[in-house]
C-alpha cells in the first residue's frame, strides 16, 4: 500500500527517553481507476491546470482542486478516497522523497575532501588534487570523485510509524527522511504491526 505524502518539518517526543521524529502529511487522494493491484490516483497539488488535466477531470468526475495524477500500488478494490485505516502506531514503512538540489559543487563539499592548508602560501587550499594515474593507463578511471551535480535525488528510508492522526490527517515517523519542508514524497508499508 502506497500514499502521497509532504512533509512538513522535524520536532522531538516530549517522552523520555526523547527522540526525533518527522511529521508528514497525507494528501487526500482520489483512486480513478484500478488494475492489478496498481491504481491510477488523483490528488491536489499548486495550481497547474490545462487541457489535458481538464480532460481527465471530467472523465473521472474530480473537482479543479484534484489536477495531479500518479501510479500508486494499493490493496483497495473500490474507487474513490484512498483507505488510511492501516496507518497505526508500530507500522514499518519506506519514504522515498528527492533531497535537496544543491547544484554544481566542488569536491569537498560533495565528497567530503579533506582539502589542504588554509594558512597563506600552500596554494592548494579547497582544490581536488590529483587525478590522473601514470603513462598507463593514460586516463582518469570511470567513477573518480570530482565537482559536479550534487543533491536532487531520490532516496529512500526506512522508518517506523509513532502516532497517527486521522483527523488531521498527520503521521510521525521516528527519525529525519530526506527533502525540504514541503516537499512531496511517497510512502510504502512494508509489514503490518505485529501482534
Amino acid at each position: 500500500m502506497e500514499f502521497i505524502v509532504q512533509k512538513i518539518g522535524m520536532s522531538r517526543t516530549i517522552v523520555a527517553p526523547s527522540r526525533a521524529v518527522t511529521l508528514l502529511k497525507i494528501i487526500p487522494t482520489k483512486i480513478c481507476k484500478i488494475h492489478e493491484g496498481k491504481a491510477l490516483v488523483a490528488y491536489p497539488r499548486g495550481k497547474c491546470f490545462n487541457k489535458s488535466i481538464e480532460g481527465n477531470q471530467k472523465k473521472y468526475n474530480l473537482t479543479k482542486e484534484y489536477n495531479r495524477f500518479a501510479v500508486l500500488n494499493i490493496k483497495q478494490a473500490t474507487e474513490g478516497d484512498i483507505n488510511t485505516s492501516c496507518l497505526s502506531e508500530g507500522v514499518r514503512l519506506k519514504a522515498t522523497f528527492r533531497t535537496k538540489g544543491r547544484g554544481f559543487s566542488g569536491a569537498i563539499k560533495r565528497w567530503n575532501f579533506q582539502g589542504g592548508p588554509s594558512s597563506h602560501g600552500s596554494r592548494f587550499h579547497r582544490r581536488l588534487g590529483s587525478i590522473g594515474n601514470r603513462e598507463w593507463p593514460g586516463r582518469v578511471q570511470p567513477g573518480k570523485k570530482m565537482a559536479g551535480h550534487y543533491g536532487d535525488d531520490n532516496v529512500t528510508v526506512q522508518s517506523q510509524v509513532v502516532s497517527f492522526d486521522k483527523q488531521s490527517n498527520i503521521l510521525v515517523l521516528s527519525g529525519s527522511v530526506s527533502g525540504y519542508n514541503g516537499a512531496y514524497g511517497k510512502i510504502t508499508i512494508l509489514e503490518k504491526k505485529r501482534q
